[in-house]
């Protein structure tokens, strides 16, 4: 299947490892050029240099802040791509926590590094894809916004506002050509969860083994998914085939939510 996204540029958020890089290499795949941003500048430029010694889509990237920093990713994404067509909003997770344990002070810089700079952006590349009749707005959030996970309490909060202000902006603009859509993670093997995992071993007094047993008996296919299947949907989400998705919140997570 030809996706269409052969020339199309993307702004691929927290892009360094994990799920946003694994996004970056799918849409790269496809022939998309894209602009990686996160932290380390180390990570980010070796995941540039794989993309681009692939030869199909290009890779460009700045090591920056998210918090803060949304204008200056705009202009070094223009900078380099000429305009985005595709915006993955996906930002890292905030530390783990309860309803009882979060401190009242975690909760502004949070929603100052999760969520403002997803709106942000948005706000920066939306009015050039309505000009253009094209664009695609793609946040990763987590399936805590369904069904919250206990030790995420700022994570299942803070998603929860991208997905109502995602779904907002959809009914928006739907008539200009584009569409703004929310996927959310289960349990993909990333080192992300690897930490969660970690953490909840210490918590609970248990081995990492036996808190990755428990995870996946918890799990209807019976397992972790891997990267590139949550990429490759997350790349269908941005691509031209998908033109008549928007609004929507698709989990890939194995069967993880039992809600309906």
């Amino acid at each position: 299947m030809n996706l269409g996204l052969k020339g199309k540029r993307a702004l691929v958020l927290s892009s360094s490892r994990g799920l946003g890089r694994g996004i970056a290499e799918s849409l790269a795949a496809e022939g998309a050029d894209v602009f990686l941003t996160a932290r380390n500048a180390d990570r980010l430029k070796e995941a540039a240099d794989t993309i681009n010694a692939r030869g199909q889509g290009r890779a460009f990237y700045l090591a920056t802040s998210l918090t803060g920093h949304a204008e200056e990713i705009h202009k070094a994404a223009i900078d380099a791509l000429g305009h985005i067509d595709i915006l993955i909003a996906n930002t890292g997770g905030p530390p783990p926590r309860t309803a009882l344990n979060v401190e009242i002070e975690q909760w502004q810089p949070n929603f100052e590094a999760k969520v403002m700079p997803v709106i942000t952006l948005a706000g920066l590349v939306v009015p050039g894809m309505q000009q253009r009749k094209f664009g695609r707005i793609v946040t990763i959030a987590s399936t805590g916004v369904r069904q919250p996970i206990p030790t995420l309490v700022l994570s299942n909060t803070l998603r929860s506002s991208l997905v109502a202000w995602s779904k907002t902006l959809a009914t928006a603009v739907a008539k200009d050509g584009v569409t703004v859509n929310v996927a959310l993670p289960g349990r993909i093997h990333t080192d992300r969860v690897d930490e969660l995992d970690a953490e909840n071993a210490r918590a609970q007094g248990k081995t990492v083994e036996e808190i990755v047993a428990e995870v996946r008996a918890g799990v209807p296919s019976g397992r972790y998914g891997r990267v590139e299947e949550f990429a490759d949907v997350v790349c269908f989400l941005a691509s031209e085939r998908a033109s008549y998705v928007t609004g929507s919140t698709i989990a890939i997570d194995g069967g993880l939510i039992r809600s309906l």
